[in-house]
């Protein structure tokens, strides 16, 4: 359990005083600094801005680079007839550090039931009339019901991953040639790149993450009859601080996912930049594929299939549009990589 503790490092409940602005009523571990209590009670209050009577249902996750966490926000508006408007704004903030961020995105629904339970119990507390000590017991109980969560979903990955691990092999099987490939994925951040390695591996805990360099390593490894290939995904940081950085995190690639993001023609635009760095770098053209994530998102969705469609033949890639949130093409882009890079071994044996 002491695993699962730590990936939590703090709860706050905060609200919205007319007199001196957001502020932390109660919060986990009691010696949270007063420093992290105002950061994240004034940035997600914030959010609430403007914004009564819309108040979104689904959690957000919030970044508090300044300590090298996120949160997993909830928004309320707590009904108080003696306050001006008749509503005060509170949020309920999970904090955990960016580096167990995969986690809280895989099982993000998880999170949302358990969430919102916790926030309708404070609700029907009503913190304007609770005592401090009410509140925090609440608060209490809550973080165990986090804790509990953590531990279930960490015992039935571990689970799977045990029978991934020991897979009843039969002779045909042994016989099979095996493959060890490196794939990196690149582009900006938040086009999904880490969405996509986590729904193609599956695996959220159990992963190497380093984030002095900001990388995350997952393995995978299939059967594509009659071969057996064993993916080394690096989900390479998108961020300018890691610039330097990444000529190191492309030595040794031998296929790569260029990803953009179909809602941002900006990620569009900086695709030929990614792929010019890494070409420099690595003195060679590595078999790939241009990717378009976020297809789900068909209503938002800016940038023109025209315009895809040329760059794919400038840079003599195929195109493949995906969507980590559904799953779909997923498996194929890496199946088709997997077999692309085969055929690529063998032509040079």
């Amino acid at each position: 359990m002491a695993m699962q503790k730590q990936i939590i490092e703090g709860i706050i409940f905060s609200l919205f005083h007319e007199r001196t602005g957001p502020m932390a009523v109660v919060w986990l571990p009691s010696d949270l600094s007063i420093q992290i209590r105002d950061i994240v009670s004034l940035k997600t209050i914030n959010m609430l801005v403007g914004e009564r009577g819309k108040v979104p249902e689904s959690l957000a996750i919030v970044p508090f680079p300044t300590f090298n966490q996120k949160g997993l926000v909830k928004l309320m508006e707590i009904e108080n007839r003696s306050h001006r408007g008749g509503y005060i704004d509170g949020t309920l903030t999970v904090l955990f550090n960016e580096v167990n961020d995969l986690i809280f995105y895989k099982y993000f629904n998880h999170f949302q039931e358990i969430i919102d339970q916790a926030s309708q119990t404070f609700l029907l507390l009503d913190p304007t009339e609770s005592t401090e000590k009410e509140l925090r017991l609440e608060l209490e109980s809550f973080y165990q019901r986090l804790v509990e969560l953590l531990n279930e979903l960490y015992n039935a990955e571990s689970l799977s991953l045990e029978e991934e691990e020991f897979p009843k092999v039969s002779r045909v099987e042994e016989t099979k040639k095996a493959y060890r490939f490196k794939v990196v994925l690149i582009g900006d951040q938040e086009v999904g790149k880490t969405s996509i390695a986590l729904r193609f591996t599956d695996n959220a805990f159990r992963r190497t993450y380093i984030p002095t360099i900001g990388v995350n390593i997952l393995e995978r490894r299939e059967q594509y009859q009659p071969f057996i290939i064993e993916f080394i995904i690096w989900d390479i940081a998108g961020y300018i601080k890691f610039q330097k950085m990444r000529k190191h995190f492309y030595q040794g690639s031998d296929g790569m996912l260029l990803v953009f993001d179909l809602t941002a023609p900006q990620s569009f635009q900086n695709i030929k930049n990614w792929f010019q760095d890494i070409t420099f770098y690595l003195d060679k053209k590595l078999k790939g594929f241009l990717v378009g994530n976020k297809c789900d998102l068909v209503d938002q969705v800016r940038v023109q299939k025209a315009e895809i469609e040329t760059l794919a033949e400038e840079l003599n890639l195929e195109y493949i549009e995906t969507s980590a949130l559904t799953g779909q093409n997923i498996d194929a882009a890496f199946s088709k990589l997997g077999h692309l890079l085969i055929a690529g071994n063998r032509s040079s044996d």
